[in-house]
């Protein structure tokens, strides 16, 4: 088994943990609950879930998404999230590799992916960014692409995703100045953690990050106003379009930024 292999499996098996705690903060951090503290319950009967069914995915297939208790329907968004995060970490790990050098950055955005899964479903569901996961992620991405930047060597990176970091914030900060009622501070704090990954991987991958996010959020906004399911006035969530468009940038911005300057005759 090559170690390509073993870092996937460790990846989605850590994946398919992290998203079983994910779930928790999703629902109490924005109620401003302890995460640690009580035991996950079922909402309706209050009865302690049982470690054997709270094994992530397998769990809820089992209980047939049912509490054993009281019959109350849990939610299948629970395996949902579980199963989403292990995948998703498993693409990253699959992506990186087995080059010694790559796997210094691992660390970095299996946690940047676990937050973006938070941050986007609480935002969906309160219209909020919590200061609780937002501010510390700034001071957590900065330690770990320094860790990938010790172990690539590549400290220009490092400077540069300081710099992206500085650069996607005071943009951000600038708009919600201009128009306070399009974008929250919540967005602007935000924009500091994305601009951090997207500014390690280069200018090109943060422009293009940063113009996806708003490229497929008015994308969105447009499709709501066309089926009459928004009006011009409607609050909607950035974050998760902030979130997309960083991910777009991280995938394929590389790609599209020398593609782009090749077209414009740049390059």
């Amino acid at each position: 088994m090559t170690a390509t292999v073993l870092l996937v499996i460790f990846a989605v098996l850590l994946g398919l943990a992290v998203g079983s705690f994910l779930n928790v903060v999703v629902w109490r951090v924005p109620r401003g609950e302890k995460i640690s503290s009580p035991p996950s319950a079922c909402p309706k009967c209050e009865h302690a879930i049982r470690s054997y069914d709270n094994i992530p995915v397998f769990g809820w297939l089992l209980l047939r998404g049912k509490c054993r208790d009281c019959g109350e329907p849990i939610s299948p968004r629970y395996p949902l999230v579980e199963a989403t995060t292990a995948i998703v970490f498993g693409l990253i790990a699959a992506a990186v590799g087995a080059e010694t050098a790559l796997v210094w950055t691992v660390p970095a955005f299996l946690y940047l992916a676990a937050i973006s899964i938070a941050l986007t479903l609480i935002d969906l569901d309160t219209k909020t960014l919590p200061n609780k996961i937002v501010l510390p992620s700034i001071l957590v991405g900065v330690a770990l692409l320094a860790l990938a930047s010790v172990g690539t060597g590549n400290w220009a990176a490092l400077l540069g995703a300081l710099a992206g970091g500085a650069a996607l914030f005071l943009f951000y900060f600038i708009v919600a100045l201009i128009s306070p009622r399009g974008m929250g501070m919540g967005d602007v704090k935000l924009a500091a953690v994305l601009g951090l990954y997207l500014g390690w991987l280069g200018w090109g991958v943060l422009a293009v990050g940063a113009f996806a996010a708003f490229l497929l959020g008015g994308v969105f906004a447009i499709a709501l106003l066309l089926i009459g399911r928004a009006r011009r006035r409607t609050a909607i969530p950035f974050g998760p379009w902030m979130i997309a468009g960083a991910w777009l940038g991280i995938a394929f911005g590389s790609q599209i930024w020398n593609g782009y300057m090749v077209a414009t005759g740049l390059s």
